[in-house]
């Protein structure tokens, strides 16, 4: 079964490592085979990847469409470590991604590391909100 793709007017999307432009009309795409497939929307770059857990998705990302996890274990799980070490509650999206990388589902560990960086980002609005002496329902301390 052929994967089904709509792409925006000017959209891009990676098939492997080409990518692809649409031009100024919408456009449906079926693609057969397994090459990794992104969308632009779901694509960062280091430039974007400015917090510990879209610099993990950078690297997943990486893993994903060289279709190679060994080139970037190392710095995979320094990440891993240190995001952990900051934050905890983080490591039951962690163990996720773990497993669907070791069971070869990298799309699906880009997915979850998806979940956490919006974990992530509900953590710095937390502890910003608490730095500025506002509480959560905006009352503020004093």
């Amino acid at each position: 079964m052929a994967l089904k793709v709509e792409l925006k007017p000017g959209e891009k999307m990676l098939i492997g490592n080409c990518v692809v432009t649409n031009s100024d009309q919408r456009t449906r795409l079926f693609i057969e085979g397994s090459a990794p497939i992104l969308r632009e929307k779901d694509i960062l770059t280091p430039t974007t990847a400015d917090t510990p857990a879209k610099a993990l998705y950078l690297a997943i990302q990486i893993m994903y469409v060289e279709q190679n996890v060994g080139n970037l274990q190392k710095s995979y799980f320094e990440l891993v470590n240190d995001i952990v070490a900051a934050a905890p509650s983080t490591l039951q999206f962690v163990d996720q991604i773990n497993n669907e990388i070791l069971t070869g589902n990298l799309y699906k560990a880009l997915r979850i590391a998806r979940k956490l960086i919006d974990y992530e980002g509900e953590l710095l609005t937390n502890a910003s909100t608490r730095s500025s002496g506002v509480s959560a329902d905006g009352s503020s301390d004093g």
